[in-house]
């Protein structure tokens, strides 16, 4: 394997890690509105992914510097097309961060609301244009043959990337409800678990559409469609944790099949002409070696520490013990 779909590849397994692990960090924060029914019942919530939600934020970064390092027209071309939507999609995990940090510093109620409102709309946000920038690659961007993007904002709001992009939503909605039935005791793990029925059957449908009617070469996304199928089966017979990994399998799946599509492409062009492959917008082999080395000894340590990190706070939260103030 040449080091060109290398680097490919593992970019692909970065994007299929962000959208896994932050896509239930999205569902949480958007589902604590609803679900929770006092300041304390959101609290707890959000406690459940207090731990994790800027460690997940980590697979973003590196996929953008992976783009940046391994196929510099790729990045370039990707986020000047992108870049009125990636600005709003950093604004909105700037709030989240803030959230996360200072809601429990907040004395006043009113104040509390107004985090827990925050950040309901920016994990919205967030769940809603990461899924539609993902689908654009494979629709096709409009630029030149220098790699200018030649279009408008409009151009990026297809309807087959808007469909995507409610998709992702749902998914990463099931996902994240799924990971408080597994998280939370009590009553407010029952509302999770009565939330997931309607929440997966939806994902499922919406699924089924994109695969019949959205997508050409769906065939390749029959395996992810299963997963998510099999995801339902496993709510509806109250296996939890069964159908939280084979959701995630799903959201991981339906990702590598979004890259296996495109390939050899990495961006995909109006006009397939100027459509950039792994061939003519990698970086020089030096490049390319230098970081596959330094990968090679980063990465085993940023894995070992997020394992370690799940590992340690793996326990449920009881809502009666919980000190939601921290």
């Amino acid at each position: 394997m040449s080091l060109e779909i290398l680097w490919f590849v593992l970019i692909a397994v970065l994007w299929a890690g962000f959208f896994f692990l932050e896509g239930f960090d999205f569902g949480v924060g958007i589902l604590q509105f609803f679900l929770g029914k006092t300041i304390n019942e959101r609290g707890t919530y959000i406690r459940s992914i207090g731990p994790h939600w800027d460690g997940n934020e980590v697979w973003l970064i590196t996929a953008g510097g992976a783009m940046f390092a391994a196929f510099p027209p790729w990045y370039a071309s990707l986020f000047s097309a992108l870049y009125l939507p990636f600005v709003i999609l950093l604004l909105a995990l700037i709030v989240r961060g803030v959230c996360f940090e200072f809601r429990h510093r907040a004395k006043l109620k009113k104040h509390r609301n107004m985090c827990d409102i925050a950040l309901m709309l920016s994990s919205f946000m967030c769940a809603i244009l990461t899924p539609v920038a993902m689908a654009n690659l494979v629709i096709g961007i409009p630029i030149d043959a220098t790699g200018n993007f030649t279009g408008t904002l409009f151009d990026l709001l297809k309807p087959n990337a808007l469909f995507i992009g409610v998709l992702g939503l749902f998914l990463f909605l099931s996902d994240g409800v799924l990971f408080l039935a597994l998280k939370i005791e009590g009553d407010l793990q029952e509302r999770a678990c009565k939330a997931a029925k309607f929440l997966i059957v939806a994902s499922v449908i919406l699924y089924a559409i994109m695969t019949v009617v959205i997508l050409e070469n769906s065939t390749i996304y029959l395996a992810p469609f299963a997963l998510v199928c099999l995801s339902a089966i496993f709510v509806f017979t109250g296996s939890f944790k069964l159908a939280f990994i084979f959701l995630a399998f799903c959201i991981g799946g339906s990702v590598a099949a979004l890259f296996y599509e495109m390939f050899p492409n990495v961006l995909v062009a109006v006009n397939p002409e100027n459509s950039l492959t792994v061939w003519n917008s990698s970086s020089s082999e030096y490049t390319l070696k230098v970081i596959s080395i330094t990968t090679a000894i980063f990465m085993p340590i940023v894995l070992a520490y997020q394992i370690w990190s799940y590992y340690v706070f793996r326990g449920r939260i009881n809502p009666k013990n919980a000190n939601v103030e921290v």
